[in-house]
């Protein structure tokens, strides 16, 4: 990270006693003020830890209940999983990413949740926010001014989702992720994965994130109790598109089938 304080003092002519003292006054202070600074972002970073974790886990009441205050709504809304991996040639990468969500959170009065895992970043930022969309111009300004063998940035996108469904948001991050690696980009955003041909996915990962945005309507609405969507296509495409041994296999007539 960049330094977070900075003192600067100039005169026109050389310090006197009084004025060197006053001097190293206002050193001191900047010395105990940036040290309290520290301690206290180190405190925020182990309970902003703590708190996707408990979200991953599924445990969304428990993450507000540890988080208080410190993330205001950001729990509660709509929000997108953003999860970094920096190349091994410049260590800064993912700082500096994190500093740019920070940055246009704090103009737009927003609030971000950035933790660092190693080498890597997993960024939790309202949808729609000036956080996400600072972080997709720094992606896409990296990605024209990048080298072909490059690889100090690959950015995965989730798609929106709710507190309750962070752990799918993450798994989608790091599918976009996976992709952006293996297609040589900066940042993949999971909704854009299911357009398309599906040619350029190759890889297991790739394919299966491009199955789960295709699918994720049908899933969506399976969830809500009102049909079978996900099992009948299973079945009918198991028996290739016959509808009649489709319908046997779900124990339903064909026209219920062909409905769904």
């Amino acid at each position: 990270r960049r330094p977070r304080a900075a003192l600067a003092v100039g005169t026109a002519a050389a310090l006197g006693t009084a004025e060197r003292y006053a001097v190293h006054s206002a050193i001191a202070l900047l010395t105990l003020t940036t040290e309290r600074s520290r301690s206290l972002h180190a405190a925020e970073q182990r309970i902003g830890a703590a708190v996707l974790r408990m979200l991953l886990a599924g445990e969304p009441d428990h993450a507000r209940a540890v988080a208080g205050d410190l993330y205001g709504g950001l729990l509660d809304a709509p929000f997108r999983i953003i999860v970094a991996a920096g190349g091994e040639t410049n260590g800064d990468a993912l700082g500096t990413l994190a500093e740019v969500a920070e940055s246009a959170a704090a103009h737009s009065g927003e609030v971000v949740l950035a933790v660092p895992e190693g080498n890597r970043l997993v960024i939790l930022a309202c949808d729609g926010g000036a956080a996400v969309a600072a972080c997709c111009d720094h992606a896409a300004a990296r990605e024209a001014a990048r080298k072909a063998d490059d690889d100090e940035l690959v950015v995965g996108l989730s798609a929106p989702a709710g507190p309750i469904a962070a752990s799918a948001a993450y798994k989608q991050a790091e599918q976009a992720l996976s992709v952006a690696r293996r297609r040589g980009r900066v940042l993949v955003e999971h909704e854009h994965m299911a357009a398309g041909s599906v040619l350029p996915l190759l890889a297991d990962d790739a394919v299966r994130a491009f199955a789960d945005g295709l699918l994720r309507a049908l899933r969506e609405h399976d969830a809500t109790g009102r049909g079978d969507l996900v099992a009948s296509l299973r079945a009918w495409l198991s028996r290739h598109g016959q509808w009649d041994a489709a319908a046997a296999d779900l124990g339903v007539h064909r026209h219920t089938l062909r409905y769904r």
